[in-house]
């Protein structure tokens, strides 16, 4: 199961939802809004994000591996309440 870190807990914070680990086995994270209404699950898990990097590699690392997953992403970060985009904006 995936522990989820401050620095997503921080993010959740200003996008005004709440995070839980994952229910489904596939996910890293569930994301919902304040009234408990789910929104989506994101994350793979197994696949590492950009607090994981900054944590066993360092901030140069991760910084380089956030930049080319905004490439890798370009078309679905910038729709809002997608899955894209909260993976964007909570674990990167």
């Amino acid at each position: 199961m995936y522990q989820i870190l401050p620095y997503t807990k921080n993010k959740a914070k200003q996008l005004k939802v709440i995070v839980e680990p994952s229910t489904k086995k596939t996910k890293k994270i569930d994301v919902y809004d304040y009234d408990g209404y789910f929104i989506t699950s994101i994350g793979a898990n197994g696949a590492m994000d950009y607090p994981l990097y900054l944590k066993h590699f360092g901030k140069e690392v991760a910084n380089e591996r956030k930049r080319l997953y905004k490439i890798r992403h370009k078309k679905d970060l910038s729709i809002k309440g997608t899955a894209g985009y909260y993976a964007y904006k909570l674990l990167w």
